[in-house]
């Protein structure tokens, strides 16, 4: 049972992967410990955020201008509205770095960015009410992705193309070589490469090929609000909020599904193959402040939801081959903002896998930092 290249975790950057190494005419197996997409991850939820002029750092505005291209182009080949155009409010003190970074990558990459007085936010939408000395970076072309059907779509995408996908099947070993051994709990497959992009889990399947990386699994939550549409409604731009304790990030109600909430920062260190604690009245209290504080129109809560952050040091990905075997590349370290990026990490590691490089800069990822 060769294959080309195997794919173990087909969640947002496996199986965009897998579709980029089909689509070249690669013989693909996608595998994954669950059915894609599901919810014992990090990519369901309905909603992510897709921003340009970005507060992390403007080494990541060409991966995000590249992402957009490549979900656009999904759109096409799948027939689905994955991409909404609602704009994004980045939030914050005018002296923070992440603000101050939203300003200088705009200019930088010439990207189209309206700064606003808080007075001027709370004017243009009423359902915000931000304090003195806080501005809005509004940015029109940004907006949000729809996750499970992003998913879906390269799902959808990368077996018509003809690729395998084996659902329910965790790996239990692997054993590297210039063939590489993927041992399941049932079955052996052997392939020339592999793609590791197993989210939370992926110390797990690294252990057997001796490495171990910096990543912390997180338990987050976010939750959805009653919301008048009037004010809250797709003409609500999704948002990113900072302040010097704290950070929320939020979308619209999007068909009626409620105002969207989440806090970025803190979370509780978890193993993944725990059973993770459900949203409870904790989760909805610091929710329900912060709506409170700056939301101040958002209605009663509808229900929670869990999920995880694989969190490097610095919040950066990882994005590299085994430093001992080349044939093994990884993609990991996600750190709650790498959604967005997924169709263009898709594309980054299928020509890793066929060309030994990327024709993107990823120097930033490289497990050699740590």
């Amino acid at each position: 049972m060769h294959y080309d290249t195997i794919i173990i975790g087909a969640g947002t950057m496996g199986m965009a992967a897998g579709y980029f190494l089909a689509k070249q005419g690669k013989n693909v197996l996608l595998l994954d410990a669950f059915n894609p997409p599901h919810d014992q991850g990090s990519h369901h939820g309905e909603t992510r955020i897709i921003r340009f002029a970005y507060g992390e750092g403007k080494a990541y505005v060409p991966l995000a201008l590249r992402a957009l291209d490549l979900w656009q182009e999904l759109e096409k080949i799948s027939g689905k509205q994955l991409f909404l155009k609602t704009g994004v409010l980045n939030i914050g003190s005018q002296d923070l770095s992440f603000i101050q970074n939203v300003i200088e990558s705009a200019k930088d990459f010439n990207l189209s960015v309206d700064v606003y007085s808080a007075q001027e936010v709370n004017k243009k939408w009423p359902g915000i009410t931000l304090p003195e000395g806080f501005i809005g970076c509004f940015e029109p072309s940004a907006g949000v992705l729809r996750v499970e059907a992003c998913i879906d779509a390269y799902k959808t995408a990368a077996l018509s193309e003809g690729a395998t996908l084996k659902t329910n099947t965790r790996v239990v070993k692997i054993v590297p070589g210039e063939k590489v051994s993927v041992h399941t709990e049932e079955e052996v497959f052997i392939a020339d490469s592999i793609i590791i992009s197993a989210g939370a889990r992926v110390n797990d399947i690294l252990k057997s090929v001796d490495l171990t990386l910096p990543i912390t699994p997180l338990r987050k939550t976010f939750a959805w609000f009653n919301a008048d549409e009037a004010v809250y409604g797709s003409h609500f731009p999704a948002f990113t909020y900072e302040d010097e304790n704290s950070s929320y990030y939020g979308f619209p109600s999007i068909d009626g599904a409620g105002f969207k909430v989440g806090r970025h920062d803190t979370g509780d260190e978890v193993s993944p193959d725990d059973v993770i604690r459900e949203f409870d009245e904790a989760d909805a209290t610091e929710l329900v402040q912060f709506n409170e504080k700056i939301m101040h129109q958002v209605g009663t809560l509808k229900y929670g939801k869990t999920c995880f952050y694989s969190k490097t040091p610095d919040e950066d990905f990882i994005i590299d081959s085994h430093p001992f075997h080349d044939n093994i590349y990884i993609a990991a370290g996600f750190s709650g903002h790498g959604f967005k990026f997924g169709s263009v990490i898709g594309e980054i590691l299928s020509q890793l896998v066929l060309n030994g490089k990327s024709e993107l800069d990823i120097s930033l990822f490289k497990l050699m930092r740590f």
